[in-house]
């Protein structure tokens, strides 16, 4: 069998020439084989027929085996210079034959090193995608962030509306004086609280002294 890889074959053919020679030979090898079987199975009933015959059927398949050998190697001799002219005349593409869907290279040629600079190129394009897809990605999740954070914002400032609401119903002004005031007053109100923790200490201090 050729070992030539016959790879533009391969691509125009669909299969490997040589794969083809080799199912024409493993078809024709079993060809051969059951011919010999009905020419042994002939002979047998031949001879079964003639009286006094003393061929026994193990002499006739010793017979039968030879000469497949014998046919065999002749036919291997036969197939291997058959399928060199296969190879060569019918299943061969001339080095000067182009096939359709390469001819865009015969008008745009090019070299290993501007293919491979092609590579490179498109390598980077690929990561850039990848790196704006994931930019992308993180400002969507941004975007979103900003929209919670939003929404919480004008539930406090309706919150504020509600309460500014309530002091102008009171009659209490304007809300942000009146916030300024609850502000001053709570901070009074808690130094009231810690004065009164720290002389709450002092008088259990005393009495476990007492």
């Amino acid at each position: 069998m050729s070992v030539d890889p016959m790879a533009y074959e391969t691509q125009f053919f669909g299969f490997t020439p040589q794969t083809c020679m080799l199912r024409v030979y493993i078809a024709f090898q079993d060809y051969l084989f059951e011919m010999m079987l009905v020419v042994e199975g002939v002979m047998l009933k031949k001879l079964d027929g003639i009286p006094g015959c003393k061929v026994s059927p193990s002499q006739i398949r010793k017979c039968t085996e030879k000469f497949l050998l014998f046919m065999k190697e002749h036919f291997d001799k036969l197939f291997a210079k058959m399928e060199e002219v296969l190879l060569q005349l019918v299943l061969n593409i001339p080095k000067n034959v182009l096939l359709p869907e390469d001819r865009v290279q015969e008008q745009y040629p090019y070299s290993k090193e501007e293919f491979q600079a092609l590579q490179d190129e498109l390598q980077q394009l690929q990561q850039q995608c990848r790196a704006e897809a994931a930019a992308e990605q993180a400002l969507r999740a941004e975007l979103e962030e900003q929209k919670a954070v939003k929404a919480e914002l004008e539930k406090i400032l309706q919150c504020f509306d509600g309460l500014e609401n309530i002091c102008r119903e009171h009659g209490a002004g304007n809300f942000k004086e009146s916030f300024a005031l609850l502000t001053q007053s709570s901070k009074k109100l808690q130094d009231v609280l810690k004065d009164v923790e720290a002389k709450s200490k002092k008088m259990k201090q005393h009495d476990q002294l007492m």
